[in-house]
C-alpha cells in the first residue's frame, strides 16, 4: 500500500506547528506587554485559569505578576489592572487612549459592534451623546424620572404588602420593579408584576447574564475561536438575544405606526426622529440596528444591575440588624411616616447613603467591568501596549483595596462616614467603572438605589427564619457578574 501520502501529511503537519510556535515564541517574546505566564500557543493561558472560577484566578495571579500583568485568551493578549491605582492611571489619567470597547464574544455575536456600549471612536460618541442628551429629555438627574421611581416604588409597596408578611424570594419583585423604570423611558409605559410579556422578557435578560457569567460562558471569552463551534449554555447567548431582539423590534414598529415627529413620548420616539433626520446620510449612525443594540445596552446596564445589588443589600441587612435599626431611625427622623421619600431628602441622611455605598461596595456585582480597548499604541508604566488590545480593569480590586479602604473585606458604613458621621466619598468606589466608559445610567441606578431601598426601609422591617452570616455576603467571585445566594425573608409592616 502506498503510504508516501501520509507520510507527506505528517511531515506538512509537524512542520506547520513548528512555524507555528517559533512564531508565536519569537512574536511572545520580543514584545514589551507587561509581565505574566507564559502562554501556549493557540490556547493561550486557559490553564491559568480555574473552570467556573476566573475572577479568582486572575486575583490569584496577581499575587505572582504584580497589579498590572498580561494573559492570552487564546492568541490574543489581554491586560488585567488589579489594584486602583493602576486602573487609575489607564482609565483617569490616560481616558481617550482607553476609551474603547475591548471584546465580549458572548455578547459581541449578537451585537457585532452596534449600541452605544459596543462601539467605538465616532460612532460612540455620537451614541453616548445622543442618550444621554434624550435620557435627560425624560427626565434623568431631574423630577421627572424621579417621580417615575416613586410612582414605581409605590406600587411596589403595594404588592409586597398583598404578601402579608409571607415568605418570599425577593429576586423577581426587584428585578421587575427596576425594569419598569427602565419600560417607562424607552417605551412610555409600565408593565403589571402579573403580565407574562414582561416575565419572558426579565426571563431572557437573566439568562443571558447567568450563561455569559457560567463556566461555558468564561471559556468562551478565553477560547472564543474554539468555543463557537462547541456546543454547549454558551451558544444560548444568542438565542437569548435574538429573543429579545425580536421583542423590543415590535415595540419599535408599533411605535413607528403613530409616530409624531413634534411630540416624542419615550427613548424609542426620540431615535426614530432623529432617524427620520439623517435618512439622507450614507454615513448615519442612527439606525434600527444601533436602535435595538442601544435599547438592549439600557436594560442591561439599567436592570440586572441594581436589582442584584438590592438583593445583595436586603442580605447584608439580615445578617446586620443593627444597621437597619439606624436606617430606621434616620428615616422617621428626616422623612417620618406621613410623606414619600425624595432625592433632597438624601443629603440629610448620611448614614443611609453610607450603607448604600458600603451595599455596592461589597456586593460589586460586576467584578471585572466590562473590557476596555485601546484606541493607539499606548505605555502604561514603561510598558508598551498595542492598538487594539483588550484592558480588563478589575473594578473589584479597587473596591477592595487596603489602601483605600480599612477593613476592605469587611461590611462597614463608616468607610463611608467622616468622624462627624457626615458622609465622605472615596476615588476607589468605581461600581460603576470610571474614565470616558462610565455607565451611562449611573444617575439613573443611584436614584433608584435610595428611593427603593427608603421606601422599602420605610414601611416595613426585615425578618427571616434562617440565621446568615458573613460568609453568605461574601462575593462568589465567579465570572461576569456576582449574585447573592438564593434567601427569601418576609417584610413586616411598621404602622
Amino acid at each position: 500500500m502506498d503510504t508516501a501520502w501520509l507520510w507527506t501529511l505528517l511531515l506538512t503537519l509537524l512542520i506547520s506547528c513548528m512555524l507555528i510556535y517559533s512564531t508565536w515564541t519569537k512574536m511572545y517574546r520580543n514584545s514589551n506587554l507587561p509581565p505574566g505566564p507564559t502562554p501556549i500557543p493557540l490556547f493561550g493561558n486557559v490553564l491559568q485559569i480555574k473552570r467556573g472560577e476566573m475572577v479568582k484566578s486572575l486575583l490569584e495571579l496577581r499575587k505572582i505578576y504584580g497589579p498590572v500583568y498580561t494573559l492570552y485568551f487564546g492568541p490574543s493578549p489581554v491586560i488585567i489592572l488589579c489594584d486602583y491605582q493602576s486602573i487609575k492611571e489607564a482609565l483617569n489619567d490616560q481616558a481617550e487612549e482607553f476609551s474603547g470597547r475591548g471584546k465580549i464574544p458572548s455578547w459581541d455575536q449578537y451585537f457585532q459592534g452596534y449600541g452605544e456600549a459596543f462601539t467605538n471612536g465616532e460612532e460612540w460618541k455620537q451614541l453616548r451623546r445622543f442618550s444621554l442628551t434624550t435620557l435627560r429629555n425624560f427626565g434623568m438627574g431631574k423630577k421627572g424620572i424621579e417621580e417615575r421611581i416613586q410612582e414605581e416604588a409605590q406600587f411596589l409597596v403595594e404588592e409586597i404588602k398583598s404578601y402579608k408578611e409571607k415568605s418570599f424570594d425577593p429576586a423577581k419583585l426587584l428585578v421587575q420593579c427596576v425594569s419598569n423604570v427602565i419600560c417607562s423611558v424607552v417605551f412610555g409605559k409600565r408593565y403589571e408584576y402579573s403580565n407574562k410579556d414582561f416575565h419572558e422578557l426579565l426571563y431572557m435578560f437573566q439568562a443571558v447574564f447567568e450563561d455569559t457569567s457560567s463556566s461555558w460562558g468564561q471559556l468562551m471569552t478565553m477560547l472564543p475561536i474554539i468555543m463557537k463551534h462547541i456546543p454547549g449554555p454558551h451558544r444560548r447567548v444568542l438565542h437569548e438575544l435574538n429573543r429579545v431582539n425580536d421583542f423590543i423590534l415590535q415595540r419599535v414598529n408599533e411605535n413607528e405606526k403613530t409616530l409624531d415627529p413634534k411630540s416624542p413620548r419615550n427613548f424609542i420616539d426620540s431615535f426614530l426622529i432623529q432617524m427620520q433626520q439623517e435618512k439622507e446620510n450614507p454615513m448615519t449612525k442612527f439606525h434600527r440596528k444601533n436602535l435595538i443594540c442601544t435599547i438592549m445596552n439600557l436594560f442591561f446596564a439599567g436592570t440586572e444591575t441594581v436589582s442584584t445589588t438590592l438583593r445583595h443589600g436586603f442580605l447584608i441587612l439580615l445578617i446586620h440588624p443593627e444597621i437597619e435599626v439606624k436606617l430606621h431611625e434616620e428615616i422617621d427622623r428626616v422623612i417620618g411616616q406621613g410623606r414619600c421619600p425624595t432625592m433632597e431628602d438624601k443629603s440629610k441622611m448620611p448614614y443611609t447613603d453610607a450603607v448604600i455605598h458600603e451595599i455596592q461596595r461589597v456586593s460589586d456585582v460586576i467584578p471585572m467591568s466590562l473590557p476596555h480597548s485601546v484606541m493607539k499604541d499606548t505605555q502604561l508604566r514603561g510598558y508598551t501596549i498595542p492598538k487594539g488590545t483588550d484592558v480588563y480593569p478589575m473594578i473589584c480590586t479597587a473596591l477592595r483595596d487596603p489602601k483605600q479602604f480599612a477593613t476592605p473585606n469587611k461590611f462597614n458604613p463608616q468607610h463611608f462616614l467622616d468622624d462627624k458621621g457626615n458622609f465622605k466619598t472615596s476615588n476607589a468606589f468605581m461600581p460603576f467603572s470610571t474614565g470616558k466608559r462610565i455607565c451611562l445610567g449611573e444617575g439613573l441606578a443611584r436614584m433608584e438605589l435610595f428611593l427603593f431601598l427608603t421606601n422599602i426601609l420605610q414601611n416595613f422591617k426585615l425578618h427571616s427564619e434562617k440565621q446568615f452570616t458573613e460568609d453568605d455576603i461574601a462575593p462568589k467571585m465567579q465570572g461576569f457578574a456576582n449574585y447573592p445566594l438564593f434567601y427569601e425573608f418576609s417584610l413586616i409592616p411598621r404602622i
